[in-house]
């Protein structure tokens, strides 16, 4: 570039030119450790995916499935573990999702802008990185003791609210994002066509924000089904040879069953508590896929 004059005309000085190699040369190094990063992530978890299904394939068979717990690892189970997690994870989606995303969607839309309003946004962002222990002995206090002639004291219905507020944060965060990426415009045509605030949230906005808000259930479902410190706290047993009959029934997880068999010395024990993490990953993975697919059908829909 040719240099400029200033108007003494006795010196020159160069422009300001960026060192664009040097920035294209962080870039790369940024991306390679990037993908450095990823692609140990990956093989680590390989390894680890690897490892559990070689030590619990051969004893994953349908006589584990239906047996319940015992002391003798040829005759041990999950059945009552797996119909617990599952009496559980419903509950949880049934409690959660209708009151996360209702208290998002009144947050974000219809809540006036005022110190109340304020304090609460922060308590719920806060409240989305608290131990999960805490939520146990908040759910052993209010679930379990104050309210045992509702709940039945260290049943289902303790485990499944306890493990709700576990993730009502993380669902209510993730809707109130996925409402403010919808872009004003929408409301404000509704708006110019005489429609209310709740006719054009019903009717416009949440409709294009409920792929997010899905996505956001589906992270605080996953971290809800391998929770075990909450569900601890408030009582869930470690051995169970009966089927819950009810709400008020006490119960175990698969998370709870598959750590009692851990932290047994035998081998046989640790196999199986392989293949009950391998049924808990299809559990999950079942449980993802369902939300995912209806993810999708409401993006199609749009």
């Amino acid at each position: 570039m040719t240099t400029q004059q200033f108007s003494n005309g006795d010196r020159a000085v160069e422009p300001f030119q960026p060192k664009l190699e040097s920035r294209y040369r962080w870039d790369t190094v940024f991306q390679s450790l990037t993908w450095t990063a990823v692609a140990l992530s990956i093989a680590v978890l390989a390894v680890l995916l690897a490892d559990v299904l070689i030590d619990g394939l051969p004893t994953l068979n349908w006589n584990f499935l239906s047996s319940f717990p015992s002391r003798r690892a040829e005759d041990a189970g999950l059945l009552s573990a797996l119909v617990g997690t599952i009496w559980v994870m419903v509950i949880v989606a049934v409690v959660s999702f209708p009151i996360s995303v209702g208290a998002g969607i009144y947050l974000e839309e219809f809540a006036t802008d005022n110190w109340l309003t304020r304090a609460i946004e922060i308590n719920i962002s806060n409240l989305a990185g608290v131990p999960s222990i805490i939520y146990g002995l908040l759910g052993l206090q209010v679930f379990v003791r104050w309210f045992e002639p509702v709940t039945g004291g260290r049943s289902i219905l303790s485990g499944a609210l306890t493990l709700a507020l576990l993730i009502l944060p993380v669902i209510i965060v993730a809707t109130r994002e996925s409402l403010r990426a919808v872009p004003s415009s929408i409301r404000q045509a509704g708006f110019a066509v005489g429609a209310t605030r709740w006719q054009v949230v019903r009717e416009h906005v949440l409709p294009l924000a409920f792929p997010g808000i899905l996505t956001g259930t589906i992270l605080g479902l996953s971290r809800a089904i391998g929770e075990t410190a909450p569900l601890i706290t408030i009582g869930a047993l470690t051995f169970i040879s009966f089927l819950p009959d009810g709400l008020q029934s006490p119960f175990t997880v698969l998370p709870i069953q598959i750590f009692n068999w851990v932290s047994r010395p035998q081998r046989e024990f640790h196999n199986l508590s392989a293949s009950g993490i391998i049924v808990l990953m299809v559990v999950l993975l079942l449980m993802n896929t369902t939300a995912i697919l209806l993810r999708n059908r409401f993006q199609r829909r749009m």
